[in-house]
């Protein structure tokens, strides 16, 4: 069995996370989106509201599930069998910074691979950041995001 870890913060979750694990689950038996718990980040949704989010999106693709761990994402690729892990990329600079990464986690685990999938050309300019921003200064992010976490962003928003 290939499972597939899709390691991130996902705060929250996008239509270009969910294209990429949509596009990911039809070619790994399973793919692991797995939330980084930083506490160095200061995150608009806990741990279990994201888990609840991606658990919701995601709900249509029965070979993905939903993880979280605070260790190095190779160790956790390693203790869950996992052969690679997948990484989103919009642009340049994104490349830049995961070309980094992937360098380093192949240095800490050969046996890992690190695969690149671009998200459909309609999500390539979307963050997180970015979404939370127009969320809080009142702008539609309905094309965005997932109902459901449009729904979130404009309770948690409003409060």
């Amino acid at each position: 069995m290939k499972n597939i870890i899709y390691p991130g913060t996902f705060d929250p979750i996008t239509n270009g996370h969910l294209d990429i694990a949509e596009r990911a689950s039809s070619l790994f038996d399973e793919v692991m989106i797995v939330i980084a718990n930083n506490p160095r980040k200061n995150s608009l949704f806990t741990i279990d509201e994201r888990i609840d989010l991606i658990d919701q999106s995601t709900a249509h693709l029965k070979n993905v599930h939903v993880s979280t761990t605070e260790s190095l994402i190779v160790n956790f690729a390693r203790e869950n069998n996992s052969v690679a892990l997948i990484r989103g990329l919009r642009s340049i600079s994104d490349f830049e910074y995961e070309f980094q990464m992937a360098l380093m986690n192949r240095s800490l685990a050969p046996e890992i691979s690190t695969l690149f999938m671009m998200p459909d050309e309609k999500y390539m300019h979307l963050n997180s950041t970015v979404v939370k921003e127009i969320a809080a200064l009142g702008g539609d992010i309905s094309t965005y995001v997932p109902e459901v976490v449009n729904a979130a962003l404009k309770s948690k928003l409003s409060k």
